[in-house]
């Protein structure tokens, strides 16, 4: 088998991880973890959403988290921008990368951001075109690339589509997520096979959801197609509002001792990156999803 010697890994935690949380994280959480995770060695760190406080109010203070991050040399701290509106918050926040959200599916486009995927990508146009007139790169998020909540089964000639616009409207990279998590690894191999006809397998990420515990095997699926950037969750935070039953994002402690085990390097400190789990989780009151995490405090508890 043929694995990439390096991968990517972009961290999702502190936004999509944390945005669908009840309780208010406080901002001095938020702005500690994203250190923690830069301190790890993750290259990417999501730092929040210039989104409506009203749809998504956990997002409400990303102009003050990025105020307060300590920025590392070396890492970015994309923000997801999903109108002309954001994207200027996003530049008087100093963000040198945003992100904008398509979806594969008609039914969940609706119901996510309240029209169909074709104006929804009209509506990000404007985004790219002053973006790229910035040199603010701009990265492109595909929804349900494996299965919609409302439409079910979803073609991959239509992920395909999506992912060919945002890649021809100036998105240096597209990341195909299974937002419920129903993919298997054939399943991804046949969706990615389509997809990388239209785009090169090089300018995409793989981002799987762990709802029926596939997303390590849809990872190590589309590593041997020649993916080599996967998003990731620290202890497995999130799901999706839109999603019910959804479960998080795989875990980036689980990410990384996969692909240390497969020998791709990653950059990333395990210690440091458990730091960073163990600091959300307690901050949250709960214990961190990753099987990484709970084998290392079962091990501490043993000894």
């Amino acid at each position: 088998m043929q694995f990439p010697r390096q991968v990517r890994i972009v961290e999702v935690g502190p936004r999509d991880g944390l945005q669908n949380e009840a309780r208010t994280v406080p901002l001095a959480v938020k702005v500690e973890l994203i250190d923690l995770l830069a301190k790890a060695g993750l290259p990417a760190v999501e730092a929040g959403s210039f989104v409506s406080p009203k749809w998504v109010p956990q997002m409400a203070d990303t102009a003050d988290v990025l105020a307060n991050i300590s920025r590392r040399p070396g890492t970015d701290y994309p923000v997801l921008t999903p109108n002309m509106k954001g994207y200027e918050a996003a530049r008087a926040a100093g963000c040198t990368e945003v992100a904008i959200f398509a979806a594969a599916s008609e039914s969940f486009s609706r119901k996510n951001i309240n029209c169909s995927i074709a104006e929804s990508l009209d509506r990000f146009r404007p985004v790219t075109d002053a973006a790229r007139a910035d040199g603010v790169k701009v990265r492109g998020y595909v929804s349900c690339v494996l299965g919609c909540p409302y439409d079910g089964d979803i073609a991959p000639d239509a992920v395909a589509a999506v992912a060919e616009a945002l890649i021809g409207m100036g998105c240096y990279e597209v990341s195909l997520g299974d937002t419920i998590g129903v993919g298997t690894p054939l399943k991804a191999q046949r969706m990615l096979d389509v997809v990388a006809a239209r785009v090169p397998v090089g300018q995409l990420a793989a981002h799987f959801h762990d709802t029926y515990g596939q997303a390590l095997a849809n990872l190590f699926a589309v590593l041997q197609m020649g993916v080599t950037v996967v998003d990731a969750s620290v202890a497995g935070l999130g799901g999706c509002p839109y999603a019910k039953g959804a479960s998080g994002n795989v875990a980036t402690e689980d990410v990384v001792y996969m692909l240390a085990g497969l020998g791709i390097e990653t950059g990333v400190d395990m210690d440091a990156l458990l730091e960073a789990s163990a600091f959300i989780a307690g901050a949250l009151g709960r214990a961190p999803s990753s099987k990484v995490a709970l084998a290392r405090a079962g091990r501490r508890v043993a000894g």
